[in-house]
């Protein structure tokens, strides 16, 4: 079994009615139970935000919450001062966002050997994390 980072522009289309395909592949990728999944603070409160403001039919703020506080029963690396510092540097030595960096060295920090994302090159490795796209 892999231990997957997930991104938050996957969790999100659990929640995205608009995105039916997607969401069924994300659901059915996330239930598998092939991965070992791990999360992030930065993806918590990412989540929250996305889910609550940016969905064309946004979430109640209590039920995301709710939400929240389910998936912070896995496993979630918190954002400190040293994690910050390798994100700028992989973000100046890979020329990703530093948002992007963030997830990878939160996801190395812990052992994550595969990212679920669609924000990063499918299948490229970045500190001995892969990126896997769910969609491609």
């Amino acid at each position: 079994m892999s231990v997957a980072f997930v991104d938050t522009n996957i969790l999100v289309y659990v929640f995205d009615d608009d995105e039916p395909e997607k969401q069924a592949r994300v659901r059915d990728v996330l239930a598998s139970g092939e991965h070992r999944l791990v999360l992030s603070t930065q993806v918590l409160g990412e989540l929250y935000l996305t889910v609550t403001r940016k969905l064309a039919r946004p979430l109640d703020p209590g039920v995301a919450g709710d939400v929240v506080g389910a998936l912070a029963e896995l496993p979630v690396v918190h954002t400190d001062l040293a994690l910050v510092r390798a994100a700028i540097e992989t973000s100046q030595r890979t020329q990703i966002s530093y948002w992007d960096a963030l997830i990878i060295e939160a996801a190395a920090s812990v052992g994550c050997d595969l990212l679920l994302s669609e924000d990063l090159a499918d299948g490229s490795t970045i500190r001995g994390v892969t990126i896997q796209n769910p969609f491609a």
